[in-house]
């Protein structure tokens, strides 16, 4: 075993790594392309949703004026029959109201995720402004594209896997890029090949090598949370088909006005949602806003009875894993390289593709004159 590593040498683990680093990038090019591309369009997914739905937009300094209920009211209005009315959930500031409402069960496929009605309500007067399914609309296409390629059941771990394969890619790509002899400041010189697209491979490949490497490996644990999940300490989740979804109750013995004025003695900041109380959890849930994640105070909707809400608690490694991945609440420089990090796999695998092409140019036309030339060594 050793005899045959030290007859592989430093360049032929050069050649290997570098037909693995070539393969990945040829094979998963039409699978890395778009993940990355939508990756990087999903850091700004807030700022999306508003340009591509106009209509969602309120005057400036709207804000909520109105009791819950009349919310509530203007959004059963315009929901089909057997919909319930199943949160309400307030703006940070001016935007919307939004509020989801629960669709009919016989509405859902087996085993799939339900689909909500949302609202977007003017938080001014309660005027309907937009209504669309939870699974409507270009940011959530790109959301499933990103997260399972639109490919049902499997999705998700095809998406796991070429995460894999970018993370062996930049580790691959980083033997390549050492130099083979010289100094490494060879190695940040930009013309290391005559290609401008060679150039841009190396370079690019080396400064994004970190970041890249992270949103791999950060979406390979989102991807297989079965996985990883026990290896944190945290529950993996259960297999098997989906439970069926808790249904709002039809009647309610409180007003969402009354269960907000109940846990108002506990509130720690802006109301954030009211969550109606369901068959399987028959209680009302309003989360105030908090430093460490909303304050959920849950109100019986029988004898309404509170419940003050539980201390912070902290981050979970899965969270703070999704965190690193989508950038969310990482702060304008975190989601900048997030953003570059999601641009340069897709100019990656362009280049790659042309400097494959580019060589099995070359290799032919060597291979050409050497046709040509046997005859006339003949001679």
């Amino acid at each position: 075993m050793n005899a045959g590593n030290q007859g592989l040498g430093r360049a032929g683990w050069r050649r290997l790594w570098l037909q693995v680093h070539k393969w990945i990038g040829l094979l998963l090019a039409i699978l890395i392309v778009p993940i990355s591309l939508t990756g990087s369009a999903l850091v700004w997914h807030d700022w999306l949703d508003e340009a591509l739905n106009p209509a969602r937009e309120v005057a400036a300094g709207a804000v909520p004026v109105l009791p819950a209920s009349a919310y509530a009211a203007a959004a059963s209005a315009a929901l089909a029959p057997g919909e319930r009315v199943q949160s309400i959930r307030y703006p940070e500031g001016e935007g919307p109201i939004l509020v989801s409402a629960a669709r009919p069960p016989e509405s859902a496929g087996a085993g799939r995720r339900p689909v909500r009605t949302n609202i977007w309500l003017d938080p001014a007067n309660g005027r309907v402004l937009d209504k669309a399914a939870s699974d409507e609309g270009a940011v959530r296409f790109l959301h499933v594209l990103h997260g399972s390629l639109q490919v049902p059941d499997v999705g998700r771990q095809i998406v796991g896997w070429v995460g894999v394969a970018m993370l062996v890619s930049c580790l691959s790509g980083l033997w390549l890029w050492w130099p083979v002899t010289g100094s490494v400041r060879r190695s940040f010189r930009w013309r290391r090949q005559n290609a401008t697209s060679a150039n841009l491979h190396h370079q690019t490949g080396f400064w994004i090598l970190i970041p890249l490497a992270m949103l791999s490996f950060t979406g390979v644990w989102i991807s297989f949370p079965q996985f990883f999940g026990p290896l944190s300490g945290a529950e993996a989740p259960r297999a098997g088909p989906r439970p069926a979804p808790a249904r709002p109750l039809a009647e309610t013995r409180l007003t969402p006005d009354a269960a907000a004025e109940a846990a108002g003695s506990h509130a720690t900041g802006a109301l954030v949602s009211i969550t109606w109380p369901t068959d399987k959890a028959p209680e009302w849930t309003i989360a105030f806003a908090r430093d460490g994640g909303p304050a959920e105070i849950a109100v019986a909707d029988a004898g309404g009875e509170v419940t003050p809400p539980s201390p912070p608690r902290p981050e979970t490694i899965a969270r703070t894993m999704r965190r690193w991945h989508d950038g969310d609440g990482m702060g304008l420089v975190w989601q900048l390289v997030i953003f570059v990090g999601g641009i340069i796999p897709a100019l990656l695998a362009v280049t790659g593709i042309m400097m494959w092409l580019r060589a099995r140019g070359w290799r032919r036309r060597i291979a050409k004159r050497r046709l040509n030339a046997a005859p006339a060594a003949a001679e």
